[in-house]
């Protein structure tokens, strides 16, 4: 697994600026079990159209899956707080997350410091 990674440098100012993910809409169960369906990107025949879409996406789904991670940090480092009289040890996380302990470790600190800097930078 990677090194969990913030949206934001140790300054807390953005690294990269955030770009405004495309907007995902919702796909009928009946196309979404139709493999070759994907957000209607098949039946683009414009290859700049399909490559300006497909990019919107793959942004979008970069930033989402950078904010599920934030939040995720921020979950692992509030289980594991030593105030909680029902607190997790980072073993107990890494099995509710499927993660190895030491990836567990370095998710609770990153959440320690998302959460002591007060946002996720939305």
């Amino acid at each position: 697994m990677s090194e969990p990674q913030s949206a934001h440098s140790a300054a807390g100012k953005p690294s990269a600026p955030r770009l405004k993910p495309a907007q995902l809409l919702f796909e009928p169960a009946a196309i979404a079990e139709d493999e070759e369906h994907f957000f209607d990107l098949e039946s683009m025949e414009d290859p700049r159209q399909l490559l300006a879409r497909s990019t919107e996406l793959a942004l979008a789904f970069r930033a989402a899956a950078d904010r599920a991670t934030e939040f995720q940090a921020m979950a692992a480092a509030q289980l594991a707080d030593p105030k909680r009289f029902d607190r997790l040890v980072p073993a107990a996380i890494a099995e509710q997350a499927g993660w190895s302990e030491d990836y567990a470790k370095r998710m609770i600190e990153f959440g320690q410091g998302l959460l002591q800097g007060g946002s996720t930078g939305s």
